[in-house]
């Protein structure tokens, strides 16, 4: 219809078949656009290919301006194709091609008015429209390329923090017990039977939070089921059963702890993480300071963050050194990622004189003032 209307008022102010050579231009522009899904680069250039000799003839054989409405309207259609589809070079050098074609009409202009004629107009608008209607969703699609990458990135790092945490923990306690059975099993052979016990009970939770870590992959968002699901990670009772895990390796920890009413309200992601910082560091702590006589861990409230240390008295020369990440251990990084994605801090290093110290500060405001005093215990083993 485009080239029919064209091709009807060329003839009336042209007369003659002046009309024909605008009409069969552009109706092989418009067929190519047409056929543009199988080859959009091949098309895109056969198609400015085509324009530009029409162009030229025009200025030469003295032929109504081009390119004509029709021809533009094709011309527009694999610009926009090219720049929605095409990478980025060859879309940037069809889009250069087309605004090329737009300003050549200029050779073609048949006045000697002032301004921009008005086939010139008519190019360079229809050339615009094509690179905003392609560059508008390639654009957008990029965007949303970018949120799914950042979403899968963030799922497999909290997925490696979740294995980490769950695989290190469990395995190094089974390996501290496995080494002080060996030492039973020499000194006195009545008692292996309880260290090959307490290996199998410790086999045993790691094969249960295995299975919830599993499970966290197969819930759906928003069900309970995971490692982290449900308040009261950090319950007493729960770190108490973390402790109590860690001393049966031979090391004493003191242990001071809120009273429940206050961890009962707090978030679920801080009292989760609160529960990893505290399983990491004793996990570090049995890896890497042996020589450690005595661990703290100390979890409480301060005003509107709640603040965790755990620290040993290792002498210096014992490893300690190591747990900093310099070997490429993933444990450190784990807890700062789940500290700071919280808006907490964590420090972890050596303590003056002899040791090593990790603490934590996260964010916890509650809703009303609890009163602060703090159950502290004394495990020896």
């Amino acid at each position: 219809m485009v080239l029919a209307f064209w091709a009807s008022l060329i003839a009336d102010s042209w007369g003659g078949g002046y009309w024909r050579f605008d009409c069969a231009a552009g109706a092989a522009v418009c067929a190519i656009a047409l056929f543009r899904r199988r080859d959009r680069a091949w098309a895109a250039v056969a198609g400015l290919a085509v324009a530009a000799t029409a162009v030229l003839a025009a200025r030469f054989a003295d032929l109504p301006a081009e390119p004509g409405p029709g021809m533009a309207l094709g011309l527009a259609v694999l610009v926009a194709a090219a720049v929605r589809r095409l990478p980025v070079r060859t879309a940037c050098g069809v889009a250069a091609g087309g605004l090329a074609v737009a300003v050549g009409s200029l050779l073609t202009a048949h006045t000697s008015a002032a301004g921009v004629p008005s086939v010139t107009a008519m190019n360079v608008a229809a050339w615009a429209a094509a690179v905003v209607a392609g560059l508008s969703p390639r654009l957008l699609d990029a965007r949303r390329r970018a949120v799914a990458e950042a979403v899968r990135q963030a799922e497999r790092l909290a997925l490696a923090r979740e294995l980490h945490d769950v695989v290190a923990h469990h395995v190094t306690g089974i390996v501290v017990q496995a080494q002080a059975a060996r030492l039973v099993a020499r000194r006195s052979p009545e008692r292996a039977g309880d260290a090959l016990g307490q290996i199998e009970a410790a086999g045993s939770d790691a094969l249960a939070a295995m299975r919830r870590v599993v499970g966290l992959l197969r819930v759906a968002e928003g069900e309970a089921g995971g490692p982290d699901a449900g308040p009261g990670v950090a319950e007493p009772g729960r770190l108490g059963d973390l402790v109590g895990r860690f001393e049966a390796g031979g090391r004493p920890v003191r242990l001071r702890l809120p009273r429940e009413e206050e961890t009962a309200v707090w978030p679920p992601e801080v009292a989760s993480t609160v529960y990893r910082v505290v399983q990491e560091s004793l996990t570090n702590i049995a890896r890497h300071a042996p020589r450690a006589r005595e661990v703290t861990v100390s979890v409480e409230r301060d005003r509107d963050v709640v603040v965790v240390e755990v620290a040993d008295d290792a002498p210096p020369g014992s490893q300690a050194g190591s747990r900093g990440g310099s070997r490429g251990g993933y444990g450190l990084l784990g807890m700062r990622e789940r500290v700071e994605a919280l808006g907490g801090t964590l420090r972890a290093g050596p303590r003056p004189g002899s040791g090593w110290s990790v603490l934590a500060t996260l964010p916890a405001p509650l809703p009303t003032a609890l009163p602060s005093p703090r159950q502290e215990s004394r495990r020896d083993t």
